[in-house]
């Protein structure tokens, strides 16, 4: 096995510390003269023992982020990548979940985020003019960025939806969802719970909440949500996978074999690989 320069076990201790800094680095912003939701453009350090893991990272977020950045360079006993992005707007926990989406894709090129900064001047602040687009446009653009899994940016763009259109269901459910593929099971269950609040049988919700349940331990709590997607849609294949697999969990093995049962009748492409292994 390759010996990582960034470690699993390094990233999960430093997991909560780079929130926190994140959320030092906005409170220092806002000293300084920042606003909520103003553009702010920031640069970016990456470091990693050997450059051509930087340069990969590198390709990726010019792509698929739209940074830009100069060539690896070598500092000591490692190498540096130093770049820039673009201008996007702000909130506290906006830049913790940017940053956050950052530290993640760094750690999957075994590249560690080491610092970041600000380039924007205080005294003279520009906003994104929201009103040149919908809600609904800025919530669409946030799926196209879930699509290319920049959670940081489609969080952003969810947000902005939210501050418009408070019930806007399908952005707390996809913010929810973004928050969790960032690790951040407890702010996407949060998300989630709003989601419920505005619409209590709004399914994709629902799903997203019990499959959360679940992934914590929640099992009991998951089976009810569950429960109440087959309720509401009872042809939705993954929520009868997804139950069989907390049932499972839960000792009841039956139960789980006919629900994944269930999910191959109506579609599900995993449920043939639990039934072979645990049903026979």
């Amino acid at each position: 096995m390759v010996e990582r320069f960034f470690t699993r076990k390094e990233f999960n201790n430093g997991y909560s510390e780079e929130k926190h800094a994140a959320s030092n680095v906005y409170k220092r912003m806002l000293k300084d003269g920042f606003k909520d939701n103003a553009l702010a453009k920031f640069d970016l350090d990456f470091i990693s023992n050997k450059p051509e893991k930087l340069t990969s990272l590198s390709v990726f977020l010019t792509d698929i982020y739209d940074f830009i950045f100069g060539d690896p360079v070598q500092e000591d006993d490692h190498w540096i990548l130093k770049g820039t992005a673009k201008a996007l707007p702000y909130t506290e926990e906006d830049l913790i979940f940017w940053i956050i989406d950052l530290y993640c894709k760094a750690y999957e090129f075994d590249c560690k985020l080491s610092g970041y900064g600000t380039l924007s001047d205080s005294s003279d602040l520009n906003y994104l003019d929201v009103g040149a687009k919908t809600p609904v446009d800025f919530y669409e653009e946030g799926l196209g960025e879930i699509n290319k899994r920049n959670f940081g940016k489609a969080i952003i763009y969810f947000s902005i939806a939210i501050k418009s259109v408070s019930e806007m269901k399908e952005a707390w459910q996809a913010r929810g969802y973004c928050k969790e593929m960032l690790y951040s099971y407890r702010a996407g269950r949060s998300d989630y719970d709003q989601a419920l609040e505005i619409d209590s049988d709004y399914a994709d919700a629902l799903l997203s909440r019990a499959t959360n349940k679940d992934d914590v331990g929640e099992y009991e709590g998951a089976l009810k949500d569950y429960n109440r997607v087959i309720e509401i849609e009872p042809d939705n294949g993954l929520a009868y996978y997804n139950r069989g697999n907390t049932k499972f969990n839960l000792g009841d093995k039956v139960g789980a074999c006919m629900d994944w049962g269930k999910a191959k009748l109506l579609g599900d492409t995993d449920a043939q690989k639990r039934i072979d292994t645990e049903c026979k």
